[in-house]
């Protein structure tokens, strides 16, 4: 388990924002089912631990990344529709993370700002939002529709600290994505066992503190993690 190094020099954060798939929804391992489905069924051969390796990043990028840039050009819009075809009957069996309703509870209790900084679709970011019984917790939900470029950019971070009405932010995500997203935006970010990473892999893309999961959240310092200093951008 990490620890957070306090700041020096700025205020407090005063929202948290939170990635969605991994972190406070148990659907990582859906997600890479239905895009290794997906490639599959257009005949492109990739093992599905690489698949799992890229769930984190948006859709927008996750083609590429797996299967190369000439995959991207020839199929991207159709794997992406095929993943959304691939994950729809698998819906049914997401759930929220244990106590990430009472996580945000805590939070909001302590004054914080909450907002969802999802990269995922609308419709699956709207289903997280009723299984976590949040919506009168959050301040914003934001999703892939409200950026232009998707983690490990900061621009759906930004989105969601402005529609928030925050002026700094800590981030908790399950992915070396929504760390570098982080800091780029110039935030720490707590990171979660649960999307399936090692904890030597966030820590070593500078989470600030690396927990099993959200669970363990709700005893951590969170007047000590709204200094945490960020790592610099692509540390």
């Amino acid at each position: 388990m990490g620890t957070a190094d306090e700041g020096r020099g700025h205020s407090p954060a005063d929202t948290v924002l939170f990635d969605v798939d991994g972190t406070l929804v148990d659907s990582t391992y859906h997600h890479a089912v239905a895009w290794h489905r997906a490639f599959r069924g257009l005949g492109v051969d990739v093992p599905i631990w690489q698949v799992h390796r890229a769930i984190g990043m948006g859709g927008d990028r996750l083609v590429a990344h797996v299967a190369g840039e000439g995959v991207e050009e020839r199929l991207g819009d159709a794997l992406r529709a095929a993943w959304r075809r691939e994950y729809e009957p698998l819906r049914d069996e997401i759930a929220s993370l244990p106590q990430a309703h009472e996580l945000l509870e805590l939070l909001k209790g302590q004054g914080f700002r909450l907002a969802l900084a999802s990269s995922g679709q609308p419709d699956h970011t709207e289903q997280a939002v009723g299984l976590l019984a949040a919506s009168a917790l959050l301040d914003a939900v934001t999703t892939s529709e409200d950026a232009e470029e998707s983690k490990p950019e900061p621009d759906i971070l930004r989105t969601a600290l402005d529609a928030a009405g925050g002026s700094r932010a800590v981030v908790v995500g399950d992915s070396p994505y929504d760390v570098q997203a982080a800091a780029r935006l110039g935030a720490p970010c707590i990171a979660v066992r649960t999307g399936g990473f090692g904890a030597d892999e966030l820590t070593g893309a500078g989470a600030v503190l690396v927990v099993e999961s959200v669970a363990d959240l709700l005893h951590a310092d969170w007047s000590a993690l709204a200094v945490a200093a960020p790592p610099p951008p692509d540390a």
